[in-house]
């Protein structure tokens, strides 16, 4: 018996397509068994990759670690392994830029299995109760948020509190990361601090220890928050029986130019350059990203395809309260986080700069200088 290891992530949209995907591979290969483990969403974040790549021959990886990846090369180029028709077949039917996220230094290093942006969430049936439309613009949703603290929340966890700051950013149209000497303009971050600043006093009180995971099970099973502004999407929460209550996604809230800059998020799927068992690991991790399989199989067992046919087909659509279509135009115009080695060190070290500055410890002129300073910002030279 040849048996696998893999590592994802410890949600239904993170294992139970891994679980499914990996049943499914054995029936036509009974001789090989993979077996799924799974870490938290913290840990998914921050777990170093050469640790997990050291433990596992398969692992679901988040596209900002690439840089790391490439530097230590602890996961197989798979442009080294894989044809490059099949490659240009998975590039061309990428849901948004999620596939070129896995690609740095002149190598694939992951599969886009899985696809997801900051997106807007809501309780109909809440908004409706209230005779309330949904909120278009940034000053709609804080009209909305007139109604009750806590009406519209949003996860405030450090790093989403970050991953929010960019996207306030780049929905202004002047992204973080485009100045050689700094994150961002000083008008468009004290402009996004003062946005995260409002949002967190409209927020609900727990707001500061919540992911986006305990932000939609939150709306998903009691009546307080009935609209959420930017959290990573979750398509389960929008199929019916999941939770008590079914939630709907769409587009985030514009400031002039439209729903764009959302933080782009999703997860790849990668071997390590350990695995002892290279050939199966490849194959599977092909069947995995196929448009058959992401089309079908991989989102009914509770997976977020990175397949945009998947996002486009009706089944998936069906399944999921037409999620997929309607959340597509934020995937397509997402901000792309930097992907040099060094770069998650600076996600966390900046994420906690600005937890002190909502939490009143920094002005905002210097948090911005802060923000500036902090290591990792730029690639090493």
């Amino acid at each position: 018996m040849i048996r696998l290891r893999g590592m994802t992530w410890k949600h239904t949209r993170g294992l139970a397509p891994m679980v499914a995907t990996a049943v499914r591979f054995r029936e036509s290969h009974p001789e090989i068994s993979i077996e799924w483990e799974a870490r938290s969403l913290s840990d998914f974040g921050e777990a170093p990759v050469e640790s997990l790549a050291a433990q596992y021959d398969l692992v679901v990886i988040d596209h900002p670690y690439m840089g790391a990846v490439a530097r230590t090369k602890c996961f197989l180029p798979l442009d080294e392994y894989l044809p490059a028709e099949q490659l240009r077949d998975f590039a061309a039917d990428s849901a948004g830029p999620s596939y070129g996220t896995y690609n740095i230094n002149g190598h694939q290093w992951a599969l886009a299995i899985d696809a997801a942006a900051q997106i807007a969430g809501w309780r109909p049936d809440l908004l409706a109760r209230e005779g309330l439309s949904l909120p278009q613009t940034w000053d709609d949703v804080f009209a909305l948020a007139r109604v009750r603290r806590g009406f519209v929340s949003l996860p405030l966890w450090p790093l989403d509190t970050l991953m929010c700051f960019f996207t306030l950013c780049a929905n202004i149209g002047a992204p973080c990361f485009t100045h050689p000497d700094r994150l961002v303009s000083r008008d468009t971050g004290e402009y996004a601090l003062a946005m995260l600043r409002r949002l967190r006093k409209i927020a609900a009180p727990q707001a500061a220890t919540q992911n986006p995971i305990a932000v939609w099970e939150r709306m998903s099973t009691t009546n307080e928050i009935a609209y959420c502004p930017l959290a990573f999407g979750y398509s389960n929460y929008a199929r019916a029986g999941y939770r008590a209550s079914v939630l709907s996604f769409g587009l985030i809230p514009s400031a002039g130019r439209g729903p764009i800059g959302a933080t782009l998020g999703g997860a790849g799927l990668a071997v390590s350059a350990r695995s002892q068992q290279r050939d199966t690991a490849l194959e599977y991790i092909s069947c995995v990203a196929s448009r058959a399989c992401q089309r079908s199989l991989y989102v009914e067992s509770g997976g977020q395809p990175g397949s945009r046919a998947a996002w486009q087909d009706d089944p998936p659509n069906e399944l999921a309260d037409g999620y997929f279509r309607a959340t597509l135009p934020v995937l397509e115009h997402a901000f792309v986080r930097p992907r040099h080695a060094g770069f998650v060190r600076f996600q966390n070290l900046a994420a906690e700069v600005l937890t002190r500055h909502l939490a009143g410890e920094l002005s905002a002129a210097d948090t911005l200088a802060e923000l500036d300073r902090v290591p990792g910002r730029t690639p090493e030279r």
